[in-house]
């Protein structure tokens, strides 16, 4: 199943600013999906696992670029859609024999509602 990628921050200009921003509930992301919020520092693609699990990654596979957010969900990683790259969600790195790491963000969920940490 390949995850929708759609925004889940208001507004058309991004977020601007640093510290916790909250970007939507967990409910807007299916199970094994993705969303993505804008931000000045780049894309980030919000995850949800099959066992209600959020993480967040910069959108950007560590190997060509490709975003992670239209990849495949499966466990705590996803795949890459254009090289098959697998991401591990915790920590934003690539699985072995692969070698590389995308940006990872600190994720909270309260009631619901899911905040990332922005530096």
């Amino acid at each position: 199943m390949r995850a929708a990628a759609t925004r889940l921050a208001q507004g058309s200009e991004g977020v601007h600013m640093t510290g916790w921003i909250e970007v939507g509930q967990v409910n807007d992301i299916p199970k094994l999906g993705a969303r993505i919020v804008r931000t000045d520092q780049g894309d980030i693609a919000v995850f949800r696992a099959s066992d209600d699990h959020i993480f967040a990654l910069r959108d950007q596979c560590p190997h060509r670029g490709g975003p992670l957010s239209q990849g495949i969900v499966h466990g705590h990683r996803v795949t890459c859609p254009l090289h098959n790259w697998q991401i591990d969600l915790a920590s934003g790195t690539a699985v072995a024999p692969d070698e590389g790491c995308t940006g990872k963000y600190e994720v909270k969920v309260e009631q619901g509602l899911i905040s990332l940490l922005l530096k």
